[in-house]
C-alpha cells in the first residue's frame, strides 16, 4: 500500500494511504482544490476533518448526518444521481463551528456524497436548512 504524506496546519506531518485520497472532480463549493481526505484524530468524536490534500490550511469539519438528525433524508436530482452513481456511498455534511455549542450548525441542504473515492457535493433535493443546529437542546437552554 502506497501512503501519501501530507502537511496540516492543524495536525502537522500525516501519513495517509493513497486510496484514502478522494477526488472531487468538480471541487467543493466556494472551495480550491479538487483532492482530499478524511481524518478523524479522536476515534470516539461523531467528527471527521474533511482536509484538503493539496492545502495544508484547508480543512473542514464534518460529520455523518444521521448521527445528530434521525429524520436526516437525502434525494438527488437525476443529474446528480448519475454523476455519483448507484454505488452504496457515505454521507457527510460540513459543520460550521461558533464559540458557544449553541451556535454549531450542520449544512443539510448540501451534503456530500463520497463513493469510490470520489465525493460531489450535492443539494438535496428534500428542503433541509443551510444551518441545522447541531445541539438544539444547548440552543434552547441558553435562550
Amino acid at each position: 500500500m502506497s501512503t501519501l504524506t501530507i502537511e496540516s496546519t492543524r495536525f502537522g506531518a500525516l501519513e495517509i494511504a493513497q486510496d484514502a485520497v478522494i477526488e472531487f472532480p468538480t471541487g467543493l463549493v466556494g472551495l480550491g482544490g479538487r483532492r482530499y481526505t478524511l481524518l478523524a484524530p479522536d476515534a470516539e468524536s461523531p467528527f471527521r476533518w474533511l482536509h484538503s490534500v493539496d492545502d495544508p490550511g484547508l480543512a473542514l469539519p464534518v460529520t455523518n448526518p444521521w448521527s445528530f438528525f434521525a429524520d436526516f433524508a437525502i434525494e438527488l436530482s437525476d443529474a446528480d444521481a448519475a454523476r455519483v452513481g448507484a454505488d452504496a456511498a457515505e454521507v457527510w455534511v460540513v459543520v460550521r463551528a461558533g464559540a458557544e455549542l449553541s451556535d454549531f450548525s450542520a449544512n443539510l441542504h448540501a451534503p456530500i456524497v463520497v463513493a469510490n473515492g470520489r465525493g460531489h457535493q450535492v443539494i438535496n433535493e428534500i428542503a433541509h436548512p443551510v444551518r441545522a443546529a447541531l445541539f438544539p437542546d444547548v440552543a434552547v437552554q441558553a435562550a
